[in-house]
């Protein structure tokens, strides 16, 4: 397996969540917006993000001459030819973006409690700045939002016209916030009413990773990436299912800055126990082909 993993990563990998480090000291901020809702002491006073309790050795950067420079050659050490990156709100992102468009996938971070005027704003992302994908994170919001709710239904309905697939958190939220607009059958209902949508679980969908695996093989558009998750925590039920019937329908996500070095997952990412046949779709393939790009 070791050296399929190997075999496959050589061809370049594919990562659907990775984002321009930040000193740590401005990372705080970056992740306020999250404090609405979060009652207890330690994760208002002590955290640099809100679910740091979740991690070790969460990355630090104490001075960044050039941030967008510090994440290029983190990709190029580990062989990621590709990343999606969030640039509705950070200007290194979008630098980023403009010096190196080979690199990234754009993606915009949408709150749907906006109503028409965020999906008007995906619109013109689409239009001025090339992004390819739209994420939420319902827990994260003020006022939640459900996965099902109808406040969601106007911006699948973009997604759909413009063709870019949405990436939306799934599972017990790493916060501690409360975790119902997560639970992962309320995606059923969203896959059943909009077919043509390409939905995509971010974050892990614990506990309900047997449920997941049951609607990804329901849903043909429907996928899993595995965001937030070190390597060795995959959960077992997806395991499963890619090396069974879903080699296609799972794709590899990191966490750095936020919570993961891309030393520590890809020194663990060899240890997964994938099919042979897995790992360039995984790593690479799987992506490619949802933004309509040409595999290798």
């Amino acid at each position: 397996m070791a050296d399929a993993f190997e075999d496959a990563a050589a061809g370049g990998v594919v990562d659907l969540m990775i984002g321009v480090p930040s000193p740590t000291a401005e990372q705080a901020d970056k992740y306020r917006k999250y404090l609405a809702q979060v009652h207890d002491r330690e994760s208002r006073e002590d955290f640099t993000f809100p679910a740091q309790y979740m991690f070790k050795n969460v990355p630090e950067f104490a001075d960044l001459s050039d941030p967008v420079r510090t994440l290029i050659d983190e990709m190029d050490a580990h062989n990621i030819r590709i990343g999606m990156l969030n640039v509705s709100t950070s200007l290194d992102a979008r630098r980023a973006l403009a010096e190196y468009p080979d690199r990234f996938i754009a993606s915009w971070d949408v709150d749907p409690n906006r109503g028409m005027e965020a999906v008007r704003e995906v619109e013109q992302a689409v239009e001025q700045l090339g992004v390819k994908s739209v994420q939420v994170f319902p827990a994260g919001l003020t006022p939640q939002v459900d996965i099902d709710d109808k406040k969601m239904y106007p911006l699948y309905a973009k997604c759909v016209e413009l063709d870019i697939p949405i990436f939306v958190n799934a599972g017990v939220p790493g916060p501690r916030v409360p975790m119902e607009c997560q639970n992962v059958a309320r995606i059923d209902e969203v896959c059943w009413y909009f077919p043509d949508l390409t939905f995509v679980t971010r974050h892990g969908c614990e506990p309900w990773t047997e449920l997941a695996v049951k609607l990804l093989l329901k849903w043909p558009n429907l996928y899993y990436s595995t965001s937030a998750f070190a390597p060795k925590y995959y959960p077992s039920d997806i395991v499963e299912y890619a090396n069974t019937r879903g080699a296609d329908k799972v794709l590899y996500a990191g966490y750095y800055p936020a919570g993961l070095t891309l030393d520590r997952i890809f020194d663990e990412l060899p240890k997964v126990p994938f099919r042979d046949h897995v790992w360039p779709k995984f790593l690479r393939d799987n992506a490619l082909r949802l933004f309509g790009m040409e595999t290798a």
